[in-house]
């Protein structure tokens, strides 16, 4: 679920939130290491209208999440159905220890993580995969193509999905410790806005405060894929950085407690939403 997170407009109290993002969160809350049927293409339609996304626009990006390998695609009878691939596993399984885990915005480790990468120009795409696996990992450039990162990146692991395509020589990484005489706060002022991190926690606060947002939507199923889509935005936005650099009233962890309170909240119904839509599939 790696990606650059999408734009915030404090105004409007939501974030923009894509189909891809949707669908991703719903296959990494239900479908990741569960022993689902495939789901039919309707059902996936039907969560993602819940979410304010048309039919359309939820068909292509299930053809591009075929395409990019991360969907398999099935006809049963009269109907399409749709199941995970091993990539798609795995780049969602990643994601999911982030999702859960108790400590998503502390670095991991201490010190600082460089990357250096050579990519061809007309690899377009490989490019961009590479900066949004980055991206998701806390890395932003610095400067001169030189990517930065808090803490200890297990970059090996983080670069797993793009193995097969990325040459090891394409990447020069290092970690690193700040120097005494050479502080990084200006660095980390460089590479990060911090103004715009913290805009991206209160809108999630904002939003996910007011109970109208899940109530709003199609579904308790709908609801809890455009809260973990949210989540996954604000994951993608906070690079983790050591709270040395952050104000004494950074909203990161006011956004932890929302998070798990609205997730609580949705977790009964959406799960049992859930299991009546797989045995629909078994049953037809």
């Amino acid at each position: 679920m790696s990606g650059e997170a999408e734009p915030v407009d404090r105004a409007r109290g939501m974030r923009s939130r894509q189909p891809k993002q949707l669908l991703l969160a719903f296959f990494g809350e239900h479908v990741v290491d569960q022993d689902v049927p495939p789901l039919r293409a309707t059902a996936l339609i039907e969560v993602l209208e819940g979410a304010g996304v048309a039919a359309p626009a939820t068909r292509a990006t299930l053809d591009r999440l075929v395409q990019r390998g991360l969907l398999m695609r099935e006809r049963r009878g009269r109907g399409i159905v749709f199941s995970l691939t091993a990539e798609g596993g795995a780049v969602l399984r990643e994601a999911t220890e982030r999702v859960r885990g108790p400590h998503p915005f502390e670095p991991h480790g201490t010190g600082w993580t460089l990357v250096t990468f050579t990519v061809p120009e007309d690899q377009r795409t490989l490019r961009h995969r590479l900066r949004s696996a980055l991206s998701w990992e806390g890395f932003a450039p610095l400067r001169d193509g030189l990517w930065l990162a808090p803490g200890e990146v297990d970059l090996a692991a983080a670069l797993e999905p793009l193995r097969e395509d990325l040459p090891a020589a394409a990447i020069t990484a290092f970690h690193a410790r700040e120097l005494p005489g050479y502080a990084m706060a200006d660095s980390v002022r460089a590479a990060w806005d911090i103004d715009t991190i913290r805009d991206e926690h209160l809108a999630f606060i904002d939003t996910w405060s007011d109970p109208s947002t899940a109530a709003e939507a199609g579904s308790p199923l709908s609801a809890r894929a455009m809260l973990v889509a949210d989540w996954l935005a604000l994951l993608a936005a906070d690079p983790r950085l050591p709270r040395e650099f952050m104000d004494d009233d950074w909203p990161a962890d006011r956004s932890y407690e929302v998070y798990w309170e609205a997730r609580r909240s949705l977790e009964a119904a959406s799960t049992a939403q859930f299991a009546a839509l797989a045995e629909a599939v078994v049953t037809s």
